[in-house]
C-alpha cells in the first residue's frame, strides 16, 4: 500500500508540466481529440497504480461502447474501481466525485480538466445543480461515468440505484452503458491490511440507446439498469 502511495504522489508531480500543457490546448480542437489528449497521462497514471498493486484487470466488452458522449454506469465495490476503468475503458469519461475531492491540489485540477463533476450529497440544492452541470457536460460531447449507489457495496449486494446522475442522460439525451466491475473490494476492502493482488474483471454491457433512454421514466430506467449489472454480476460471480 505504502509502495502505491508513493507512486500516486510523485506522478502527480511528474505531471505538472503536462497539466500547464493541456490546460493551454486550443479551444477549437474537436471535443473527442481533446480528451483524447487530456485523458492520456491520466490513464496511464491509473493503469500504473494497477500494475503496483499487482493485479491484473481483464476487460470485455469495449466494443459495445456506442460513438459519440455516453453515460457510463456502474456498481461501486471499492475505492480502487476508478482507476481500474479510467486505465481500462477507452473511451475518455469523467465522473462524479465528493466535494471534498475538489481541495486536493494537483489532483482536483486533473479532475476538471477531464470533466469531473464535484457534488455535495449533503446540500440538495447544491446536488441539483450538480447534475445540471453533469448533464451539459454530456450535451457539450463529453462522456461521464456515475456510481448510483452512491457509497461502495465492498463487493456485497447492490445498493439501491439513486436516479438522479440517470436524469443526466435523459437530460442530455446520450445513451446509457451499463458497465459491471467485479474483484476491487476483494483487493482492498476486504483485507485485514495492506493490498492482495487479485484478478479484477470488467464487462462492458449493451447500450441502452439515448431514445429509449429520453422515452423511459427515470425511476423505470434505474430500477432496470440496476437488474441489468445485478444480472451480469450474478453471472461473474457463478463463473469465478
Amino acid at each position: 500500500m505504502i509502495y502505491v502511495l508513493i507512486y500516486m504522489g510523485l506522478y502527480l508531480l511528474y505531471s505538472v508540466p503536462t497539466l500547464q500543457k493541456v490546460k493551454k490546448l486550443d479551444s477549437s480542437m474537436s471535443v473527442r481529440m481533446r480528451d483524447q489528449i487530456i485523458h492520456d497521462l491520466p490513464k496511464r497514471w491509473s493503469r500504473g497504480i494497477m500494475k503496483r498493486t499487482g493485479s491484473n484487470v481483464h476487460i470485455s466488452g469495449h466494443e459495445s461502447i456506442p460513438e459519440g458522449p455516453v453515460l457510463f454506469v456502474a456498481n461501486h465495490a471499492g475505492d480502487f474501481d476508478v482507476p481500474v476503468l479510467l486505465g481500462s475503458i477507452p473511451k475518455p469519461f469523467g465522473f462524479i466525485s465528493k466535494m471534498e475531492v475538489k481541495k486536493l491540489p494537483i489532483i482536483s485540477d486533473w479532475m476538471i480538466m477531464i470533466s469531473c463533476i464535484f457534488i455535495d450529497r449533503s446540500n440538495r440544492r447544491q446536488a441539483v445543480q450538480s447534475i445540471k452541470e453533469g448533464g451539459m457536460v454530456l450535451k457539450a460531447g463529453h462522456s461521464l461515468l456515475i456510481f448510483p449507489e452512491g457509497t461502495r457495496n465492498k463487493g456485497g449486494e447492490l445498493k439501491d440505484f439513486k436516479t438522479g446522475g440517470i436524469r443526466m442522460a435523459k437530460y442530455a439525451g446520450v445513451p446509457i452503458v451499463p458497465v459491471v466491475i467485479q474483484g476491487t473490494a476483494d483487493m482492498f476492502e476486504n483485507q485485514p491490511r495492506g493490498i492482495k493482488p487479485c484478478d479484477i474483471f470488467v464487462e462492458i454491457l449493451s447500450p441502452l440507446s439515448a431514445q429509449y433512454v429520453g422515452d423511459t421514466d427515470v425511476k423505470e430506467l434505474s430500477i432496470e439498469v440496476q437488474g441489468i449489472i445485478q444480472a451480469s454480476l450474478d453471472q461473474m460471480r457463478r463463473v469465478s
